[in-house]
């Protein structure tokens, strides 16, 4: 038995950031690339770049830039600022996961 918490950065009132979109990014670093990250997901180019834009347009900066180039050295990288938040919604996410494992032993154990 364990617990597990959903937990949102939210934009505004409409817009939220949780591990979903974290995730996408993160592959997006790791891959070089959207279409890659959306192969994995096996999620659509299309509504993937919907996402990126609906986030960049809520928290009014871009997360993701295109590298130049064409060929195999093309492709997508993040931001310094999206890259910026995404570590840091990694810290608050981790922390927020270790609150929650220890009041959970404390309950249930």
């Amino acid at each position: 038995m364990k617990p597990k918490v959903k937990v949102w950065v939210t934009f505004g009132d409409e817009l939220k950031f949780g591990d979903g979109r974290a995730r996408l990014l993160e592959t997006i670093r790791k891959r070089g690339s959207l279409r890659k990250a959306t192969e994995e997901f096996e999620m659509s180019y299309r509504n993937a770049w919907g996402y990126l834009r609906e986030l960049e347009k809520a928290a009014g900066f871009k997360f993701v830039e295109r590298m130049p180039g064409g060929g195999p050295q093309s492709g997508m990288r993040l931001t310094r600022s999206g890259q910026r938040f995404l570590d840091r919604y990694w810290k608050f996410r981790s922390g927020l996961d270790g609150t929650v494992k220890r009041s959970f032993d404390r309950a249930f154990r």
